[in-house]
């Protein structure tokens, strides 16, 4: 029998079993602190309404169905025009307005969900919020922070100050989906949290998604009632109304008795998202009921964008800090090989250039069957063992684990030295592997509640609820190490990438010195990846492989001799000029290049270009090698469109919020921007190279985001202005 596909359970009819596919963005209903209107467009005219939307705005219980928003009184509708044509689908817009012939205000947010019409949630206002106060300081000090412990503390702070809630957490992920208290801020009599671990079941993923599209979450009072919709179908689609963008949506119950269970009666959650990805949340809760109003929850989504973007660039810095200690490796290596015709006393000659790097405790090389070692490694034929099991992994370019001696049971006897390793292969041939090793950390993980019982049963058996005791849980971890992070695995990537290219030289030089090695020498540099070139002492071309033939185009002829080379750069003169050099003076070539390749199009490359001596005086012959740069280069050129267009896209946004409000608005975006632009520069420094545009695209949807929400905040204050 094929397997049955799982179904999505409807909003309040999911259980502790299916939770994490409930479709809590189809709720149907709302909190009761405010209401809720769906019109139609173009003609404006509500089709759906929460129960409580005639009462909650003063207007005639009868027939507010089926009236334009045009015909309820008020300026509803003139407020509203203006946003029309802005990204409704992405971002609501704010408004102040009335409805009906009351002298109340109300604050709207307007947004377009993905079924058409328009959304109109409307709310009692709140007080002005000092911006001067809140925000221009607040961005100060968190581009100030040279550190994410620092940063996330300080950020705890201002939003402690910002909301006045009884206890902000700044909460942040790990790979597996779990959660830990990083930062906190509390009232001095509750029990502090800081440092404990929630399950990754706590927060299912549907929620993880819609925190990534609506980016605060308020919830005023956990012993509410839900305002259900009117109808319950939208009669613009004849299915629920997607209420993912709705900041008055009510919560899963599931949450909701979490919560209870908890003791906590209200919450704000604003997301933190770095390069496209839920990185952690600045959790908020109190002890009794709160409404925290408009204005301060779009500076708490403000605030929380530009930690995002410092995060972003903190991450980013540490990776430029690795490269830059692998690049100096690099130099030492290829120093040692012209110097000795070897590179690895360059590589274990210094502990701290290959393990800092790694944060790893020993390091070992498995290479043409030596084993070369530094720090604390298991012995020889354990690692012998361990090239064997690497063999038969699947071939990623890194292989990390933190529980290899729990997940391999022939390496228990390793877990002093060895819990976790993380390996990479330098060359094409089997067992050649660089290899960094962690021991085991037995270490006291505290968890809030027993993550191993997620769930209660009821005294009659038949009802589930989350947890009930939050209680501190002690779990004592062994048989694993310190996880390696994304950092490490990318240092290691470009640490192996390095070793592959300097392995390829080192062979190309003992091919040349050993001329009865030729055949196997040969078919080793023919099998490696990056494209080679190796050449003679007179510049006759002995072997290309297959990854350089590849970049020449389409009955291009054979390359003979080093002067050949030239004709298949875009600039042939350069080329030649540098050749020559090589050729006549011995004198490296280190360079960006361009080459057009089979069809037709330019590829950039990194070309390096050395002498190798067998003496002082005597030259063996040439290695060529080259490094395909079109990651690097789209990196380059996203990094160059991020700095035009943030500035072009601000521009314009910066000149209206100064003649509207004088430098206040202008200011905080500016700095804003500035804060942009300095990650930026982290970001295109950074190891991974595949993800500096997604970071990059992150950052400017991060700006776009926040200047958005400056506009809201300048024309909700004329707003109010205008209704003094």
């Amino acid at each position: 029998m094929g397997s049955q596909p799982f179904s999505a359970p409807a909003f309040g009819q999911a259980d502790l079993s299916n939770c994490e596919r409930e479709q809590i963005h189809l709720a149907g209903s709302i909190q009761p602190h405010g209401a809720l209107l769906v019109v139609s467009e173009p003609d404006h005219v509500i089709v759906q309404a929460s129960a409580n939307a005639a009462e909650f705005l003063g207007l005639d219980a009868d027939g507010l169905l089926g009236r334009s928003i045009t015909e309820l009184g008020g300026d509803l509708g003139e407020r509203i025009w203006p946003h029309l044509d802005n990204p409704l689908h992405v971002i609501p817009s704010a408004v102040q307005c009335r409805v009906g012939t009351s002298s109340t205000a109300f604050d709207g947010l307007v947004h377009r969900p993905p079924e058409g019409g328009l959304v109109i949630e409307l709310e009692p206002p709140g007080p002005i919020v000092d911006l001067s106060k809140h925000v221009e300081q607040s961005l100060r000090t968190i581009v100030a922070c040279d550190s994410l412990s620092m940063l996330c503390t300080e950020a705890a702070k201002i939003f402690a100050d910002l909301t006045g809630y009884d206890r902000v957490m700044v909460y942040r992920f790990d790979d597996e989906g779990h959660g830990e208290v990083f930062a906190e801020q509390r009232l001095p009599h509750l029990e502090p949290y800081l440092g404990m671990r929630y399950p990754a079941s706590d927060i299912p993923q549907m929620a993880r998604d819609l925190y990534i599209r609506n980016r605060v979450r308020l919830l005023v009072d956990v012993g509410y009632t839900p305002v259900p919709l009117t109808p319950r179908l939208s009669p613009l689609t004849g299915r629920h109304l997607d209420m993912s963008l709705c900041f008055l949506r009510s919560m899963s119950p599931i949450h909701i008795q979490y919560l209870q269970n908890m003791g906590v009666a209200a919450t704000l959650v604003a997301s933190l998202v770095v390069g496209g990805r839920l990185w952690g949340l600045f959790a908020c809760h109190h002890g009794s009921a709160k409404h925290v109003h408009y204005e301060t929850r779009a500076v708490c989504e403000l605030l929380a964008e530009t930690v995002a973007t410092r995060i972003a660039a903190l991450e980013s810095f540490v990776q430029a800090d690795a490269e830059l200690a692998v690049r100096r490796l690099e130099q030492r290596m290829i120093a040692a090989v012209s110097r000795d015709g070897d590179w690895r006393s360059a590589l274990f000659d210094n502990p701290k250039t290959l393990l800092e790097p790694l944060n790893a405790t020993g390091a070992a090389l498995l290479f043409e069957d030596q084993v070369f070692t530094v720090g604390e490694v298991p012995g020889t034929a354990e690692l012998r063992e361990i090239g064997k099991w690497l063999n038969g992994q699947p071939k990623d370019p890194v292989v990390a684990t933190a529980s290899l001696t729990t997940d391999v049971a022939a390496f228990e006897p390793l877990r002093p030295v060895a819990s976790g390793i993380l390996a990479i292969p330098v060359s094409s041939s089997p067992g050649e592997y660089l290899v960094w090793v962690r021991p085991e950390q037995i270490r006291t993980v505290t968890w809030g509640g027993d993550p191993y019982k997620p769930v209660v049963v009821s005294d009659d058996l038949t009802t589930l609820s989350p947890r009930r005791s939050f209680a501190k849980w002690h779990q004592l971890v062994e048989g694993t190490s310190e996880p390696w992070t994304p950092a490490d695995m990318a240092a290691a990537r470009l640490i192996g990438e390095t070793v592959a290219d300097i392995v390829i030289q080192f062979r190309s030089v003992r091919m040349l010195i050993a001329q009865d090695q030729l055949e196997r020498a040969s078919r080793q540099v023919v099998r490696s990846d990056p494209p080679v070139i190796i050449a003679d002492s007179g510049g006759r071309i002995l072997v290309t492989n297959e990854s350089f033939e590849q970049l020449l185009q389409a009955g291009q002829s054979q390359l003979l001799h080093l002067d050949d080379l030239s004709s298949v750069f875009s600039d042939a003169t350069e080329a030649r000029r540098r050749l020559q050099d090589l050729l006549r003076d011995r004198r490296s070539w280190r360079g960006e290049v361009s080459l057009t390749g089979k069809s037709g199009e330019a590829k950039p490359l990194l070309v390096r270009a050395d002498p190798v001596f067998s003496s002082r005086d005597r030259v063996l012959g040439f290695v060529i090698l080259f490094a395909d740069l079109r990651e690097r280069k789209v990196a380059e050129d996203a990094r160059r469109r991020f700095q035009e267009g943030v500035a072009a896209e601000n521009q314009a946004k910066i000149a209206t919020l100064t003649s509207v409000s004088g430098t206040v608005y202008k200011d905080m975006l500016s700095s804003v921007v500035g804060n942009a632009q300095l990650a930026a520069l982290e970001i295109t420094h950074g190891v991974d190279v595949a993800r500096i545009p997604e970071n990059l695209e992150s950052v400017r949807s991060s700006v776009h985001r926040t200047a958005e929400l400056l506009q809201h905040l300048m024309w909700h204050a004329r707003s109010v202005e205008k209704e003094d």
